[in-house]
């Protein structure tokens, strides 16, 4: 009997030590790791598919037999294959669903036989700073799933790198981030408390790795209920702290520690005809605002972006505002503000373009500056300034002239590269529509004026047509133009969402 109840305890000790050994349970049975075959898009040759690729993510199972990953594993892709461990087959995934502003993307897989063994992870909250937590995933290509532990060390709004516009909640966490992670699971107590998806390394910050909390994936989730993930929105406002007592003074403040000084107000934006430059906010859907533009939210001090964060397109926002020294209520509609889209990363399209006379006209980007290196003070300018100085009210599209392929009818142009177009025969340019209309028409001449003070750029039409052919030959451009966004073409289960 003493023996009997020595061997029940040393299996009880053995039961205990496994289940600390393994506080998440069978996490292989909901992680996968994710293959894709991309290609990137070539700004410099936009009338080409691109660079072929390969790269390696993770990602895991949730509710309703989808696979949750980045947005960064399955961007650009051309075929996306899904793996696990326990079964050697490789299945074919489609992207149901990406928000490339968060960073978040769903996939489908079609194969019942995929599904036979795999358990749907649940969603818990934001650990606790301190607390522990484990990253699941496949770093560095490797194909057997890995695990790393660190602690929760901070939890603040931070840039995601993805779009390279975009700022939210994020959470630091001290456990290892390696390509072939992003996209994995990182579990507290058998439940998801976000998904890893940056890190940084080198002699400023060493092991320094990120993960998207679940509020953020919750949300992303409740956008998609409706078939159509409608991207973050945003107030389209910049705004001061106002802590100087002087300066609340001047405004007519009480040294109550309230209110935020409002700067640019973006004309694209929904608080267009709300809010003024020199408005002082105070409160937002009735939380008030600290002067060091906090607000107190379900029960935490967050920054006042997170109120909007949590809303959706056409939700409202009521404001508490003061102008001129009097108090004044507004009520604002909720959406996107199209302008900061162009200063971010773009994705799962094909580079829009103008090729005229062996000319490439392409409309300004993160993506094309990047590209071409481009380090003109003016064009720097234009994206620097774009929103914030609201250039996008003449220029919804800036224009630039990238490139030129040598022929005898743009012979002496090269000086206007990096040239920005003003205007073609007298027109504003505002649109590459507006400039591919422009080279339709009718004309003895294109006389294309270039912001600055330079002289124009002129064209003869009858010598650019007959160059056409010539041009199109020698260096392979199928087509001349490409005014649309057009995704690229995916496998044949159709896909939902921006992509």
């Amino acid at each position: 009997m003493q023996n009997f109840r020595l061997l029940f305890c040393v299996l009880a000790f053995f039961i205990v030590v496994a289940a600390q050994a393994q506080p998440n349970g069978e996490i292989q049975n909901s992680l996968v790791r994710i293959t894709s075959t991309e290609s990137e898009p070539d700004y410099r040759a936009p009338w080409n598919s691109g660079m072929i690729g390969r790269a390696v993510g993770a990602g895991f199972i949730i509710d309703g037999q989808r696979i949750m990953t980045n947005a960064h594993v399955v961007s650009n892709s051309r075929y996306l294959t899904v793996e696990h461990e326990g079964d050697p087959n490789k299945y074919p995934a489609t992207v149901q669903f990406v928000a490339h502003d968060c960073d978040l993307a769903l996939l489908q897989v079609q194969n019942p036989n995929f599904w036979k063994s795999m358990k749907p992870l649940q969603f818990g909250g934001i650990p606790a700073l301190e607390s522990t937590v484990s990253a699941y995933g496949y770093p560095i290509g490797g194909e057997r799933m890995s695990v790393t532990t660190g602690i929760v060390s901070r939890i603040d709004f931070n840039l995601y790198t993805h779009s390279a516009i975009d700022s939210h909640l994020a959470v630091q966490i001290s456990a290892q981030i390696n390509p072939g992670n992003s996209g994995g699971p990182v579990l507290q107590n058998g439940q998801v408390v976000g998904v890893a998806f940056q890190g940084y390394s080198g002699d400023v910050a060493q092991g320094v790795a990120y993960m998207i909390p679940t509020p953020v994936i919750r949300r992303f989730l409740k956008d998609i209920e409706d078939g159509h993930y409608d991207r973050y929105v945003d107030l389209g406002i910049t705004y001061f702290k106002l802590q100087n007592p002087a300066q609340r003074h001047y405004l007519g403040l009480k040294d109550d520690d309230r209110g935020v000084l409002v700067g640019t107000v973006i004309q694209a934006g929904p608080c267009a005809k709300a809010l003024q430059q020199g408005d002082v906010l105070l409160a937002i859907d009735g939380h008030p605002i600290a002067s060091d533009a906090f607000v107190e939210y379900e029960g935490e001090r967050v920054q006042m972006p997170e109120v909007v964060e949590r809303k959706f397109k056409g939700d409202s926002v009521k404001l508490d505002i003061w102008r001129n020294k009097q108090p004044i209520t507004a009520s604002v509609t909720l959406g996107t503000v199209w302008p900061y889209l162009m200063q971010g990363h773009s994705y799962d399209i094909r580079p829009r373009y103008v090729l005229y006379g062996g000319l490439l006209f392409q409309p300004m980007s993160l993506d094309l500056l990047e590209a071409y290196r481009i380090s003109d003070l003016r064009i720097r300018h234009y994206f620097d300034f774009f929103v914030s100085d609201q250039l996008y009210l003449k220029h919804p599209e800036v224009i630039i002239l990238t490139n030129i392929l040598p022929d005898p009818t743009n012979t002496y142009l090269t000086p206007f590269r990096d040239s920005i177009v003003d205007e073609i025969n007298g027109k504003k340019i505002g649109t590459l529509q507006d400039l591919a209309r422009a080279f339709e028409q009718p004309a003895d001449r294109f006389v294309v004026k270039m912001i600055g003070d330079g002289p124009p750029l002129v064209l003869d039409p009858k010598k650019v047509e007959e160059a056409r052919e010539r041009i199109k030959t020698r260096y392979n451009v199928p087509v001349e133009q490409n005014l649309d966004e057009q995704p690229p073409s995916r496998p044949a289960v159709a896909s939902r969402g921006s992509i």
